[in-house]
């Protein structure tokens, strides 16, 4: 007789940090079986700067909202009701979520999105840019239901990176190389999103990920070169043919205005779907900003209403600090 294998131990289970382990380990039973895989990205990843109280940040696919977050609920890993989470789902997806391992295991800020809202937002017809700015960025999947499922996400986040050239070429300056592509992505992705980093953050992110972002964008262009969207010149570094023309900039700078409207709308739902939210982002912005920020007993009561005044002081510090240089000279 076989024995039976524990869902996190499935052998598409991919490499990760160690330490991200025993979150895979408690998340993907308690997930119900709706997980098709987990992903992880950001601070924790890259090793950029995070503090020992930094959470890891996820992107959860599941197959249906319903199932996944009954099974969250029946676990007691989720206070709010499972039929209000998966509504919520549907809309301005993702939902995001504190998941606890417990047993000493690190946090984990779960965003959680289904297959198919995860492919449109990767995607050129992305509603926003929330999941996309932060998958074109190094990425590992920590586990996966099967090879089936794994070689689907490799396919969504390869497709990803291919589109970096129409949403951030406009704002390309002259000639690039691979390097000065990514770093002038990120510059642009983070300009293009509500966000508590200052403008130092785009360096010290795109140093810790140098190498991967390299080879990444290297792989981008030569794929661009092939569908004759890029031209390489006899100095190696490459231009964009045609030129992104001022209509170009007009559509892209639209498109992420109304990615900032979604992701202050997203902001209310936050209050649903994340445990002591305000808590969180207390801590990451004064982790990211060095501001001291109290929230007073009545700001937590009303923090839609009252919180409004230390929002705007948070994004005039960010903004004082003046745009990063561009790099596409690098």
């Amino acid at each position: 007789m076989t024995e039976a294998r524990h869902p996190a131990e499935s052998p598409h289970r991919r490499e990760g940090p160690v330490e991200a382990r025993p979150i895979v380990d408690a998340l993907v039973p308690v997930g119900g079986g709706a997980i098709r895989g987990i992903l992880l990205f950001g601070s924790q990843l890259n090793q950029a700067a995070p503090s020992p109280h930094s959470a890891w940040d996820l992107v959860v696919i599941v197959d249906r909202y319903g199932p996944f977050h009954r099974a969250l609920v029946d676990a007691g890993h989720h206070r709010r009701p499972a039929w209000l989470l998966s509504a919520l789902g549907h809309v301005l997806a993702p939902n995001i979520t504190a998941f606890d391992p417990g047993g000493g295991a690190p946090l984990a800020k779960c965003a959680i999105v289904s297959s198919r809202r995860f492919r449109r937002a990767l995607s050129p017809s992305a509603p926003d840019h929330f999941l996309k700015g932060r998958m074109v960025q190094k990425v590992a999947i920590l586990w996966s239901r099967s090879e089936a499922d794994t070689l689907w996400i490799e396919e969504r986040l390869a497709e990803a990176r291919r589109d970096v050239l129409r949403w951030a070429g406009p704002y390309l300056e002259g000639p690039f190389t691979a390097e000065g592509l990514a770093h002038d992505m990120l510059r642009v992705s983070y300009g293009g999103e509500v966000r508590p980093e200052s403008a130092g953050r785009v360096d010290a992110v795109f140093e810790a990920q140098r190498e991967f972002l390299g080879e990444a964008y290297a792989e981008v262009l030569q794929w661009a070169e092939r569908e004759g969207r890029v031209r390489r010149r006899d100095d190696g570094r490459w231009e964009s043919t045609p030129e992104p023309g001022a209509w170009a900039r007009l559509r892209m700078s639209l498109y992420f205005a109304w990615s900032k409207v979604r992701a202050t709308a997203r902001w209310a739902k936050h209050i649903l779907t994340f445990n002591d939210w305000l808590t969180y982002i207390q801590r990451k912005v004064e982790r990211r900003t060095g501001l001291d920020i109290e929230i007073t007993p009545w700001e937590r009561r009303l923090p839609l209403l009252l919180l409004w005044p230390k929002v705007f002081r948070v994004l005039a510090s960010r903004s004082s600090a003046g745009p990063p240089p561009s790099s596409a000279d690098r």
